[in-house]
């Protein structure tokens, strides 16, 4: 088991990489490590991201087969089938190390902002549970003055959406809440710049000690 701190920084480690238009990852998927992860795999960090082809986790990180769990939904919300998924890799493989990985310039986030500026009448149901998803995160920012600054808005709003879904992800499991608390589970936020490559771990980095 590779402990939290670790693993993020192998993951520091692997976005410089990539930042820098230095990937390894030609080296990480051989036939050699396709036939080493058959038997099963070792995930060292869970990634929960957005779906955004754009911020494809194992490319940010430079990282290759087995190296990562990667969940995608649009916006990196947390619903109970994420929540499910984050639970099974932490028990089952022992993972220490949950990313809740947003990205500037979030389309969910600005359909969210969208949604309750101008409301849509005929936005699907589907569509719908995304956008209920974020937004508790970014209502009350549209009552403060980033309001009249869209630019500004939405970097907040992006911000906040991470830290209210890596929050959910501490507080909303007993499974996850448990291995906090006694196994060096680290849940943190971070987010992925599409203008510069690098990725910002600004939530909950200090909070977990190495057990």
């Amino acid at each position: 088991m590779i402990p939290a701190p670790e693993a993020l920084e192998r993951l520091r480690e692997g976005n410089r990489r990539f930042a820098e238009a230095a990937s390894h990852r030609s080296q990480l998927a051989t036939l050699e490590r396709r036939n080493e992860v058959l038997g099963g795999q070792e995930p060292f960090a869970i990634i929960l991201g957005c779906s955004d082809s754009r911020v494809p986790a194992e490319m940010v990180f430079d990282q290759g087969l087995g190296d990562l769990f990667v969940i995608r939904v649009a916006g990196n919300i947390v619903a109970p089938s994420q929540v499910g998924s984050v639970e099974f890799a932490a028990e089952r493989f022992g993972t220490r190390l949950v990313v809740v990985l947003g990205h500037s310039g979030c389309g969910a986030v600005i359909a969210t902002l969208e949604e309750l500026q101008r409301p849509k009448e005929n936005q699907s149901r589907n569509l719908r549970s995304i956008v209920d998803r974020v937004r508790p995160s970014v209502e009350a920012l549209l009552a403060t003055e980033l309001s009249r600054d869209h630019e500004a808005l939405v970097r907040a709003a992006v911000r906040v959406n991470i830290s209210v879904s890596a929050s959910h992800l501490r507080h909303g499991s007993e499974l996850l809440e448990q291995l906090i608390r006694t196994d060096g589970l680290m849940v943190v936020g971070a987010e992925y710049s599409l203008e510069t490559g690098i990725v910002d771990f600004f939530d909950g980095v200090g909070e977990t000690r190495e057990k």
